[in-house]
């Protein structure tokens, strides 16, 4: 990468600077590069020297100009980088030599080829996905793409919660409720199931208590309601499943929570917890004859920190009445990911390209991961922390470290979108959170099909891509757009808007160029390489840089897991683009010009595809 040569060379530089001083102070540093946003302030700069003033307590404008001098003479600078400069207060700025870059080659940092288990989606299989599941979804789907583009290897689970209260209520409510009206997918039938039965409960108690005997049921494995379940849970699972892969999201494996009791996972795990002094059995108080989690990593001011009243209940493992929870079934879960356990489930085909764990199959060479990613909400935050809890107690602290939970704020209604569903917004709320027990949200089938009967009534031209997938990447893109902590406010408006930063704003750009090429090469143009660049306007100059921070973009988007860093890359890559489009003329230029940003159309072109791709949305050569 073009920036790893800059720090290179930087750190090279601050290291003979250094010279004789001790290590500590050279451990201190840490060279970090900039994109400046003006132009005229280079196209990286760095402000090492400052940082080491505070060391070496010397003048950081003379420190800057004793780094300028050192770089000045570096062999692999030389190719690359037409002038350095010192600006006041001590910021070194770098320069591009663009007809050099273009002929350089550059590669992404070679990864480690760790095996990367990512765990994503894991729906309960009770019901209709709605919009919340897919922004799940769509970032585990997009940091796979983003982690395979450089070099990992990944796995795809897609955990099932089939023991569940979820899917034990829509059992109950199958059995005891009458539902009228027409449904055209057992899971929208199924919505409705569980949202009556959940009003139910609180005018008939002995409802209520069916919910204990149903999961009793579910967890046993047999008879009439274990059946009964098994069979609600599949149904609604293929349909997820087929849903996703309309979006382009697949799974490699379904891990079945069933499985991992009934195989005796848990019972492996529990032997190993028993070992260990913090697995222990309540004997008094609200958790008496619970068996609960007492990590060591956590002290008790970590406790008061984290809320323990709050989260108190997110430590037991073992019911009173026996029944496991969900953090115990994960820890036996994230044992077999990373093959700690002597223990291995059989496969099944589900669907194409798809596996599933079930009673009968055979062998196949998952788990044994490197490292862990689980893409859950941030309301999970402390029963993930107490899974890594377990592993660092059980000795695992490697495997704990590898182990990384991708939180992410929930998806909420805009008033329109609310308003929409007939819910009363007369509170003049700024959202509306959906809600599963009452019915309330947008289940993904509905959006898609009013996303694409919008579309279609704009559309002038039918002749490019359809609009099923215009929809899908609008829906993909503005669920993805977010900074992960964020809370998404959907509005389908917002969505499809055509202007601003938008999936469909980069269909069109991308579509835009394609154009342009298709039009070029019927004249006889290509836009290949340059032996020569002319004088950069300004609007050439901005978009080049641009596009050489893709691959920067990458490696940082997927160290830090941050799906979000490629959607503002690509925004302001279509926003060059277009303004550079704008105000440049191409195929109308002389001759020169015209080559230059037939090869700069180009480049853009092969970026934005890539970045397109690696946020899974389609390249469309029109629209």
């Amino acid at each position: 990468m073009l920036s790893r040569e800059i720090s290179r060379a930087v750190e090279a530089a601050v290291f003979k600077l250094l010279g004789e001083t001790s290590s500590s102070q050279a451990n201190n540093i840490s060279v970090s590069l900039e994109r400046p946003s003006k132009l005229e302030h280079g196209d990286y700069s760095t402000s090492i020297a400052m940082q080491l003033a505070r060391i070496l307590r010397k003048a950081p404008m003379q420190l800057a100009f004793s780094i300028k001098g050192s770089l000045e003479q570096n062999d692999v600078l030389k190719g690359i980088v037409r002038h350095i400069e010192v600006v006041s207060p001590g910021y070194i700025n770098f320069f591009i030599d663009w007809e050099k870059w273009s002929r350089a080659s550059f590669k992404l940092p070679t990864a480690s080829k760790e095996k990367v288990l990512i765990e994503h989606t894991s729906i309960n299989p009770n019901k209709s996905a709605h919009i919340g599941h897919l922004r799940n979804a769509c970032i585990g789907d997009a940091l796979v793409r983003i982690l395979k583009r450089l070099g990992y290897q990944m796995e795809v689970h897609n955990y099932i919660d089939d023991l569940g209260n979820q899917l034990a209520d829509t059992v109950v409510g199958i059995l005891h409720e009458q539902i009228k009206g027409e449904h055209t997918r057992f899971g929208d039938f199924c919505w409705d199931v569980y949202a009556k039965v959940n009003q139910s409960y609180s005018a008939d108690p002995d409802l209520a208590e069916q919910r204990t005997h149903v999961l009793h049921s579910l967890e046993q494995g047999d008879g009439n309601l274990s059946w009964l379940g098994m069979l609600v849970a599949e149904k609604i699972v293929r349909e997820h499943v087929e849903e996703m892969r309309k979006f382009g999201i697949r799974f490699d494996l379904l891990v079945w929570e069933s499985n991992i009791v009934r195989e005796g996972f848990w019972d492996a795990a529990n032997e190993l917890l028993k070992k260990t002094s913090y697995f222990v059995k309540e004997t008094e108080g609200a958790l008496a004859g619970c068996w609960i989690l007492k990590p060591p990593a956590v002290s008790e001011e970590g406790e008061a920190k984290l809320g323990e009243a709050e989260h108190r209940y997110d430590k037991v493992l073992i019911r009173s009445n026996g029944i496991l929870t969900y953090t115990a079934k994960d820890i036996a879960y994230h044992l077999w990911k990373f093959g700690l356990i002597a223990k291995d489930f059989t496969y099944a085909p589900f669907s194409e390209g798809l596996y599933t764990t079930s009673k009968t199959g055979g062998a196949k060479p998952f788990g044994r991961a490197d490292m862990v990613i689980n893409v859950i909400d941030h309301r999970q935050q402390y029963p993930q922390m107490m899974v890594k809890q377990a592993l660092e107690g059980l000795g695992y602290t490697n495997q704990a470290s590898k182990l990384r939970h991708v939180s992410y704020g929930v998806v909420s209604l805009s008033p329109m979108s609310a308003s929409q569903l007939g819910i009363s917004i007369t509170d003049g709320k700024s959202s509306y959170a959906m809600s599963g027990r009452q019915g309330i949200g947008i289940k993904i089938s509905d959006l898609l099909n009013q996303m694409v009967s919008v579309i279609d009534q704009k559309r002038t031209a039918q002749d490019g891509v359809s609009s099923v997938t215009v929809a899908t990447a609008a829906i993909r893109y503005y669920l993805l757009k977010y900074h992960l902590q964020t809370e998404v406010i959907f509005d389908m408006q917002q969505a499809m808007e055509i202007n601003g930063n938008s999936g469909v704003y980069l269909l069109y750009a991308y579509a835009r160029s394609a154009s342009v090429l298709v039009k070029a090469a019927q004249e006889g143009h290509i836009g290949g390489h340059m032996d020569h660049f002319p004088v950069l306007e300004d609007q050439e100059h901005a978009l080049l840089r641009h596009i050489a921070y893709w691959p920067d973009t990458l490696v940082q988007a997927g160290n830090e897991l941050m799906p979000h860093m490629i959607c503002q890359y690509a925004f302001e890559l279509a926003a060059l683009f277009n303004h550079f489009y704008g105000v440049c003329p191409i195929l109308k230029a002389e001759e020169e010009k015209k080559k230059f940003r037939l090869y700069l159309t180009k480049q853009f072109q092969i970026t934005m595809k890539d970045a397109l791709e690696t946020l899974g949305m389609p390249a469309p050569e029109k629209m």
